[in-house]
């Protein structure tokens, strides 16, 4: 299952450098493409978007 990103992103770019798939791609809001998403799985315990978020914008799709 993939995230997605809610319409609170702010575009703060704290995402980007986290996926380890490189799923998110800059729009407004954020895009995470459902087909590189594993929600970390295999990487991290958790999503690394949905940690680092400030304003909770990465949630399950």
């Amino acid at each position: 299952m993939a995230l997605k990103i809610t319409e609170d992103c702010i575009a703060c770019d704290a995402c980007l450098p986290k996926c380890p798939n490189n799923a998110i791609s800059e729009g407004n809001p954020y895009i995470i493409d459902p087909d590189l998403c594993t929600e970390c799985e295999g990487f991290f315990p958790t999503p690394q978007c949905a940690e680092v978020c400030p304003v909770d914008a990465c949630l399950k799709a």
